[in-house]
C-alpha cells in the first residue's frame, strides 16, 4: 500500500487527484491539505510514502515547502503545475515525475506506474532553492508566515522549536538542522541560531558571551560558537 498526501491551495485540484487515486487500490490517500503549513504539519505527522505537491501555491510554493523537509524523511513526490514550459523541461531534464492541469488521466495512470516501479525519493538539489524566504508558523491554532528577514533568533526547547521575530513569537515544525543550512541565521549555542542582523549588544561572559536583540531579548552563545561569532561580526 502506498500511502499519499495531496497538497494543492485549489480544492477542486485536490478532489480530481484523490478521485483518479481512488481507481487504483494499492494507493490510498492519508489527507489533504490546502497551503504548505498544513502540509508540513501532515507530512511530519503521517510521513507519508509519497506527496501530490503542487508548484504554484501562494505565500510558500511547493518548491519551498520540499526544501523544507528533512531529506532524511523524504517522500517521493509527483509535482503539479498548469504552466510553465521551462519548469516542465527542467522536470523532463531531471526526469521528475510532474502533472500538468488539467490532469490527463493516462499521464496520471503512467505516473502511479512509475511510482510503483521505483519509490525511492529524487535527488532535488537541482532545482530546490538554497535559502528560505518565510517560515511555515503557528500559534495556537492560527497559521502564520514568518519572513526569514524578520527572525532575531530560534530556540529549541521540550515544548518544540520557537521562533522569535520582530513581530512577536510563533513555532514552526522545521527542524533546527534545516533551519540553519535553509536560513541565514548561525547556530551560536546547541538550542539556539541567531540572526547577526539582530545583534544590539555583546556581553562576555564565563561561559561564552549574551547577546542582547533589538526587542531586548536575551541569548545566550556558548564558548565554542563565540570565535565564529566575533570573525562574523569582524572583530579578531
Amino acid at each position: 500500500m502506498i500511502r499519499c498526501l495531496i497538497i494543492d491551495d485549489e480544492p477542486f485540484a485536490r478532489q480530481e487527484v484523490a478521485d483518479l487515486l481512488d481507481k487504483h487500490p494499492d494507493f490510498v490517500v492519508l489527507g489533504q491539505c490546502g497551503n504548505a503549513i498544513e502540509a508540513l504539519q501532515q507530512i511530519n505527522q503521517h510521513k507519508p510514502d509519497l506527496i501530490f505537491v503542487d508548484i504554484q501555491m501562494p505565500r510558500i510554493n511547493g518548491m519551498e515547502l520540499i526544501a523544507m523537509l528533512n531529506p532524511e524523511q523524504m517522500p517521493r513526490a509527483v509535482f503539479i503545475t498548469a504552466f510553465d514550459e521551462y519548469a516542465v523541461k527542467a522536470f523532463d531534464n531531471n526526469a521528475f515525475d510532474y502533472l500538468l492541469k488539467p490532469i490527463d488521466e493516462k499521464r496520471f495512470n503512467q505516473t502511479l506506474d512509475k511510482v510503483r516501479s521505483n519509490m525511492t525519493p529524487q535527488p532535488m538539489e537541482n532545482i530546490l532553492p538554497s535559502q528560505l524566504a518565510h517560515l511555515p508558523c503557528y500559534i495556537g491554532s492560527k497559521l502564520k508566515v514568518v519572513t526569514t528577514t524578520d527572525v532575531e533568533f530560534i530556540v529549541s526547547d521540550v515544548g518544540g522549536i520557537h521562533v522569535h521575530s520582530n513581530k512577536g513569537v510563533s513555532h514552526t515544525q522545521l527542524t533546527l538542522k534545516v533551519l540553519e543550512e535553509k536560513t541565514p541565521l548561525f547556530r551560536c549555542h546547541k538550542q539556539y541560531l541567531l540572526s547577526a542582523d539582530a545583534i544590539s549588544e555583546i556581553e562576555i561572559t564565563d561561559s561564552g558571551a549574551e547577546v542582547t536583540t533589538h526587542t531586548g531579548a536575551k541569548v545566550p552563545v556558548s564558548r565554542r560558537y563565540l570565535k565564529e561569532l566575533k570573525q562574523l561580526l569582524g572583530f579578531q
